[in-house]
């Protein structure tokens, strides 16, 4: 792999490759990602503590969680246009291009409550969906009755490792990457870059496919950057030097208590600020919260957080893309 000093974006692999890959991915749970995975004994505290849900008292703020009746944009050439579907789900529309990020459209995943927003945008008004980008397998951003709904001609871009899992259900054009590797789709270039997170969809295939985060960068010039599932480290800023001028930072701000356990694999808001400053982006649209009660957080406190460490970076209002679910945005030229 090259120097990380010398990196520059790679020439884009062929859409559809087939390609052999490692059996695990553990060795990439090293730095940036020094913190380990949450063991037996902790996972133990955390079902006996129930600190994995908000306290009670703070689900009354539930109601007040921001939600907008959800609608797709048009996006002509040289714009891009984001909707958000809630959690990691965006609707993306740059080059051309409908893309969607980690689309769950279930009202439930396994071994969670049920969503407490609505799904942002309902799947019959989308566009017809082009392509579809995975940030890593686990249920909250990999959903399978949401795939099903996806015509099996979709190009599928995904995590290392991961393609079996969708050529088992008949896609027929998914493209596998590592780390700063890159293909091309109808003049939009994507980029698959570091995440501090990890993978495990059964109790047996731990680290067997990798994580990430994604570039979408059209060549009409709009460049959006989708962290994925991630906790903090120094790849962000790798990441903003070699995809200098990103437009949009798709980052998460949820999913953070108790940091004892979640501090390794989901950023706080602070955090996202850090992340979005070493990127480099021009704006930032916070992502991860307000729909599934994944953790020990109020529902409406990463917001909040987000708020006061967005003011106290002295960061200009106007770029904080704060939307509600099923809110969007154009990017204009």
């Amino acid at each position: 792999m090259t120097d990380q000093r010398e990196r520059t974006p790679a020439a884009t692999r062929p859409l559809g490759e087939r390609r052999t890959w490692p059996r695990s991915f553990a060795d990439r749970l090293t730095e940036p990602l020094t913190d380990p995975l949450p063991g037996l004994r902790e996972l133990v505290r955390v079902v006996r503590e129930c600190v994995v849900r908000p306290p009670a008292h703070t689900l009354k703020e539930v109601p007040l969680l921001p939600v907008a009746s959800g609608t797709v944009l048009p996006a002509g050439p040289g714009t891009v246009g984001v909707t958000w579907a809630g959690h990691a789900s965006w609707v993306l529309r740059i080059g051309g291009l409908t893309v969607l990020t980690d689309p769950v459209w279930s009202l439930r995943i396994p071994g969670t409550p049920a969503r407490i927003t609505p799904v942002g945008v309902p799947w019959s008004v989308l566009p017809p969906v082009d392509a579809v980008v995975i940030s890593h397998n686990h249920y909250d951003h990999l959903d399978a009755p949401t795939i099903r709904r996806l015509p099996r001609s979709t190009a599928v871009f995904v995590p290392a490792g991961l393609g079996g899992w969708f050529r088992r259900r008949g896609f027929t054009r998914v493209t596998e990457l590592d780390w700063w590797e890159a293909a091309e789709l109808g003049g939009v270039r994507f980029d698959f870059v570091p995440a501090r997170h990890w993978s495990r969809r059964t109790l047996t295939d731990r680290c067997r496919s990798l994580w990430g985060g994604w570039v979408l960068s059209d060549a009409a010039g709009p460049r959006i950057y989708f962290a994925g599932d991630t906790g903090y480290g120094r790849f962000f800023r790798e990441i903003g030097r070699v995809y200098p001028g990103i437009d949009l930072a798709l980052l998460p701000i949820g999913g953070y208590a108790p940091r004892w356990m979640l501090r390794p694999v989901h950023t706080d808001p602070e955090e996202a600020v850090r992340a979005f400053l070493d990127v480099g982006a021009a704006a930032m649209a916070p992502m991860h919260w307000a729909t599934f009660l994944l953790s020990g957080e109020p529902p409406l406190e990463p917001l909040r957080r987000l708020h006061r460490a967005w003011t106290a970076a002295g960061l200009a209002r106007g770029a904080l893309w704060d939307l509600p679910v099923g809110g969007s945005r154009l990017l204009a030229p």
